[in-house]
């Protein structure tokens, strides 16, 4: 089929209502299509398949108690085979991580994919994930930080709503877990997500912590791309790059100073990609390291958006903080830029 055919078959599917498409290189097949796929919703007594493609926690306890966390919800967990590996920073070798989620994908008997915690590894591991097993084995995959780079690259690579959310490490506050549920347990449609959780205001107290900025209004609608801003700079002109043409992108970070925050997304506007999306909303940058001659956040925000013409939000509850929003990566989404929300316009999960 040439580029005109496919063109004019994917303008055909759209106009019926087909399901979103994606249309990309795959595996140097030029103009590749992928379908977005929709994994099945989460129940309780399902069984989920619990992996570390990141880093070790300090103590092998933490596994266990990444386990107990799971068992909470409701669910049988089946550990990864190297679930207790550990070598150095990373939770075993690349082959060892990249093979347990492989198996979590294929074993019949597994019904989602829980990621321990993130750290640093999931960039290693891309080019042995087996992303044709995964298309014909559509499942739940969660996790945050470090797990951008693979729900990134399974995204992209099969079409696979894949999600910006919890991981089993770190528990779920009450903010979190009704968060998970609505988007992946019991999702409906149009749904708010990622806002500051509601507080009672009294006289003389307002919210302080978790306040939205608004850089640019208005309103866009697209498919959701994003997470760890450091993780997605990571991608960029590998096979596993995201796709950002008319997106929402949703940004977040940890440990990072305003000059890095600067560089990164400076890196994204050289490329062309920070043009290409439709809307930014940035969650939460923690443990920001300030010096005494510098930037402060707000002001690197200002300058590399301010300018764009498109909706741009800072303060949505998506990051390393532990009231955290559930982000499905694919799903249609419309930010509000004056309201300072966003909201999902389709489930996430069938």
């Amino acid at each position: 089929m040439d580029r005109r055919t496919l063109l004019q078959s994917v303008a055909a599917m759209t106009a019926l209502g087909a399901a979103p498409l994606i249309v990309r290189s795959d595996e140097g097949k030029p103009d590749a299509v992928t379908r977005i796929i929709k994994p099945r919703r989460l129940e309780k007594g399902m069984t989920v398949g619990l992996v570390a493609p990141s880093s070790p926690p300090k103590e092998s306890e933490g596994v266990r108690y990444g386990i107990d966390v799971l068992r909470s919800l409701g669910f049988k967990v089946k550990e990864g085979q190297h679930l207790f590996a550990r070598n150095h920073y990373l939770a075993g070798d690349d082959q060892q991580r990249a093979d347990d989620v492989n198996r979590m994908f294929t074993d019949p008997a597994v019904d989602a994919i829980f990621c321990l915690r993130g750290g640093y590894g999931t960039p290693r591991i891309l080019p042995y994930i087996d992303y044709d097993a995964i298309r014909q084995n559509p499942k739940v995959i969660t996790g945050f930080s470090d797990i951008t780079g693979l729900i990134n690259a399974i995204h992209a690579r099969t079409g696979l709503v894949t999600f910006h959310g919890p991981v089993a490490q770190q528990g779920f506050s009450d903010y979190t877990l009704a968060e998970y549920k609505k988007v992946m347990v019991n999702p409906s449609a149009p749904v708010p997500i990622a806002g500051p959780p509601v507080v009672e205001r009294r006289e003389g107290q307002v919210e302080r912590e978790n306040r939205i900025t608004r850089f640019v209004g208005g309103k866009a609608s697209g498919p959701l791309v994003g997470g760890n801003l450091s993780l997605l700079v990571t991608l960029m002109g590998t096979p596993y790059e995201p796709d950002f043409r008319g997106r929402i992108l949703f940004l977040e970070d940890v440990d990072e100073a305003p000059y890095r925050v600067d560089r990164m997304l400076t890196h994204l506007w050289l490329t062309g990609k920070l043009q290409e999306v439709a809307g930014v909303v940035l969650g939460k940058f923690t443990k920001v390291d300030y010096d005494s001659n510098t930037f402060n956040l707000e002001e690197v925000f200002e300058q590399r958006f301010s300018a764009m013409g498109i909706p741009v939000v800072r303060g949505l509850m998506i990051g390393h903080v532990s009231d955290r929003a559930s982000v499905p990566l694919g799903v249609r989404a419309e930010l509000d830029g004056d309201a300072g929300t966003l909201t999902l316009l389709e489930a996430a999960v069938v």
